[in-house]
């Protein structure tokens, strides 16, 4: 049956994937961007009757107010999210709680208050490497850093809203892009459990939630299932050979405890069969982005290995 939703994070890492399957099913989209050039060319390109772009920020409490005002389902997907949510925690708090609160704050303002599908994420578990794998949703959480922190308030924010609402604790969703490397992949140890889900699979998992019944009211943890659960040491070196880069050395990496596991996704994959693509599966998509660049990469490879390694903390101490 076809709805009226507000998606925010129309056109993030998620949403970008979601949006489409959403419209696909005939839904009536109102889709909230912050106006970048990106999210312009999607939204020309995704051009049908029933989508409504938005340009606006989830900080404003008014447009909040209008936007949630005749919608049948919220999938409220923005937040600001590391690195950039731990180095501006001012700002990720402002758009992550606040902007959490004033959708929150507009949707129960409605004449008819629609129901709301929040992402949350794998983080809120905190450190668990020294636990026997997986994690299950009744698991103790503990916020690591600003963005668990935000996501665990944001939870409880809608736990207390009264609307009908759904969580989903998504694992890593890696992006299908090839992305500039950044000094926070050192800080994760190589032995790591980390689990990933593809981002069309996340989408899935969203689109499919709007006609389950036995999803609202819960929350659950989604993610890529066996095939996508490996050692972090697994998961960048496979990035990293694909990219012709090779697996840079164990010194490099920190030792500190870092907050991702595995998920126990029986029962989302249950009730939402959502579970198609295998981490090979992203690792071959955005390998296939390179195109041109890939031999260049290759060729540059002494190069490239060494301003990657300059990021790191410990190999620059070493060094």
């Amino acid at each position: 049956m076809s709805e009226r939703i507000l998606l925010t994070g129309a056109f993030g890492n998620i949403g970008r994937h979601t949006l489409p399957l959403l419209l696909a099913r005939g839904h009536r989209v109102r889709a909230l961007s912050v106006g970048g050039r990106a999210d312009r060319r999607l939204a020309r390109r995704l051009a049908a009757p029933h989508l409504e772009v938005v340009r606006g920020d989830v900080r404003d409490r008014a447009l909040m107010a209008a936007l949630t005002r005749d919608v049948d389902t919220i999938i409220h997907l923005a937040f600001l999210i590391p690195p950039a949510a731990l180095s501006r925690p001012g700002e990720a708090r402002a758009i992550n709680v606040d902007g959490t609160r004033a959708i929150l704050d507009g949707a129960r303002a409605a004449p008819t208050p629609p129901r709301l599908l929040f992402a949350s994420t794998l983080d809120v578990y905190g450190h668990t490497q020294h636990l026997p794998p997986p994690r299950r949703v009744g698991d103790p959480t503990s916020a690591t850093d600003v963005y668990a922190e935000h996501k665990l308030e944001c939870e409880r924010l809608v736990a207390a809203s009264g609307l009908r609402a759904c969580v989903f604790r998504f694992a890593d969703v890696p992006p299908i892009a090839v992305r500039a490397p950044h000094p926070i992949m050192f800080r994760i140890p190589l032995a790591t459990r980390i689990e990933a889900i593809h981002p069309d699979d996340a989408a899935l998992a969203v689109a499919n939630a709007l006609d389950t019944d036995a999803v609202w009211g819960r929350t659950l943890n989604v993610g890529g299932g066996a095939r996508c659960q490996l050692t972090y040491r697994a998961y960048l070196g496979a990035f990293l050979d694909a990219m012709g880069i090779g697996a840079l050395p164990d010194e490099a990496f920190g030792d500190e405890p870092y907050c991702t596991d595995w998920l126990d996704t029986d029962e989302s994959q249950r009730l939402l069969r959502y579970q198609r693509k295998s981490f090979d599966d992203i690792v071959r998509e955005t390998a296939a982005l390179l195109g041109w660049r890939a031999p260049l990469a290759r060729a540059l490879r002494p190069i490239v290995r060494r301003a990657i390694l300059a990021m790191s903390p410990r190999w620059r101490a070493r060094r």
